[in-house]
C-alpha cells in the first residue's frame, strides 16, 4: 500500500491515523504542527510527496476552529509540495450542523467551510455520518459520507443486548433510526423533542411507540452535552423500559456531559473514535468503537481506483 498512497495525520487525529495506517500496513507520514504563543498555527510536511496521492486524517472536534484551520493549512502544504491529489479525511466535520439559513442574518457555516476546503486545494473529502447529508452538495469535489452504523451494530451485538427497541431522539432522525431498526431487526420508537434556542439542551415532551419491558437503544449522530440522551433515557424508564443504552457516531463530551451520563439511567454509551481531542476523561459508561477499518478500507479502494459502494451496503 505504501507505493500507492501516502497517509498523514493532523494533530486532531493522531491515534486514528495510526490505527488506519496499521490497517493499511503502511507507515504514517512524517509531519509536525507547531502552535505559537499567540495561537498561530504552523504545519510542515517532513517527507517528499511530489506526484503522490496524499490522504490526510484530521478531525474538527475540540477546538473546532483551530483544527479546521490546521486542516486547511495541511491541504495547502501538500498541494504546494506538488502532491498529485489530496484527500481530506475528516472523521468528524463539526460545521456540518450549519447546513441552512433557518433564521434571518445567519451564516450557512457548512457551505463556507466547504468553499474553504476546495479553495485550499482538496481533491476529495471522506467523512463520517454528516449531521445533514445534503452538505455533500455544498462541495464541487467528490464527498464520501461513510456510515458508522455497521461498525456500531457489531459492537452492540458483541455486547449481547437483546429484546431491543430502537429510539429516535427526535422526528428529524427517524429516517436514520429506521436504518438502525432494520439492521437490528427491532421495532422503532420516537421521542418528541423540542429545542427552543441555540443552547445545547432540549426537552423531551412525548414518546411515540412502546418500550415497556424492552432494552431501549437511543441512536443519534452526535452528542455534546448529553442532554437529549439523558432526557430521553428518563422518559424511557418512566414508560417502562427494562434498560437504556445509547449509541452515537460522534461523541464530543464536555465535563457537564460526563456528569450527566454518570447520574443518568443510561447503562452504556457506544460511540466511535472520530473525536479524540476530548477535554475531559471519558466516563466508565462510555465504550469507544474504532472506525479505523472503515476509513482504511475506503482509503484503500480510492487509492486503487476501486468502487467503495460496498461500504454503503
Amino acid at each position: 500500500m505504501s507505493e500507492e498512497l501516502l497517509l498523514f495525520a493532523g494533530s486532531a487525529s493522531p491515534r486514528l491515523g495510526r490505527a488506519i495506517a496499521e490497517y493499511l500496513d503502511c507507515p504514517l507520514g512524517a509531519s509536525e504542527t507547531l502552535r505559537f504563543s499567540e495561537g498561530n498555527l504552523f504545519v510542515r510536511v517532513l517527507e517528499n510527496v511530489r506526484g503522490r496521492d496524499v490522504f490526510l486524517v484530521q478531525g474538527t472536534g475540540f477546538p473546532a476552529n483551530d483544527n479546521f484551520m490546521e486542516l486547511l493549512f495541511w491541504i495547502d502544504a501538500f498541494k504546494r509540495a506538488s502532491a498529485a491529489s489530496v484527500t481530506a479525511v475528516m472523521p468528524y466535520f463539526s460545521y456540518a450542523k450549519g447546513d441552512k439559513k433557518d433564521e434571518p442574518r445567519v451564516s450557512i457555516r457548512a457551505r463556507v467551510c466547504a468553499d474553504a476546503i476546495e479553495a485550499a486545494g482538496a481533491d476529495r473529502v471522506i467523512t463520517l455520518d454528516l449531521h445533514a447529508p445534503q452538505v455533500q452538495g455544498f462541495f464541487k469535489i467528490p464527498v464520501d459520507d461513510l456510515y458508522a452504523l455497521p461498525v456500531l451494530c457489531d459492537a452492540i451485538a458483541a455486547a449481547g443486548l437483546s429484546n431491543i427497541v430502537v429510539v429516535a431522539p427526535d422526528a428529524g432522525f427517524v429516517k436514520k433510526a429506521r436504518q438502525w431498526s432494520d439492521r437490528l431487526h427491532a421495532p422503532l420508537a420516537i421521542a418528541d423533542k423540542r429545542r427552543v434556542d441555540h443552547s445545547e439542551s432540549a426537552e423531551i415532551i412525548d414518546l411515540i411507540g412502546s418500550v415497556e419491558g424492552r432494552t431501549a437503544l437511543i441512536v443519534d449522530d452526535f452528542t455534546i452535552s448529553a442532554g437529549t440522551l439523558v432526557g430521553a433515557a428518563r422518559v424511557l424508564v418512566e414508560r417502562g423500559a427494562a434498560s437504556v443504552y445509547a449509541v452515537v457516531s460522534h461523541g464530543l463530551l464536555t465535563a457537564t456531559a460526563v456528569e450527566r451520563l454518570g447520574a443518568s439511567p443510561i447503562q452504556r454509551l457506544f460511540m466511535t473514535d472520530s473525536v479524540e481531542t476530548q477535554p475531559v476523561a471519558l466516563s466508565d459508561k462510555v465504550q469507544v468503537v474504532s472506525v479505523a477499518s472503515l476509513f482504511g478500507e475506503a482509503i484503500r479502494r480510492i487509492a486503487r481506483r476501486e468502487s467503495i459502494s460496498v461500504l454503503f451496503t
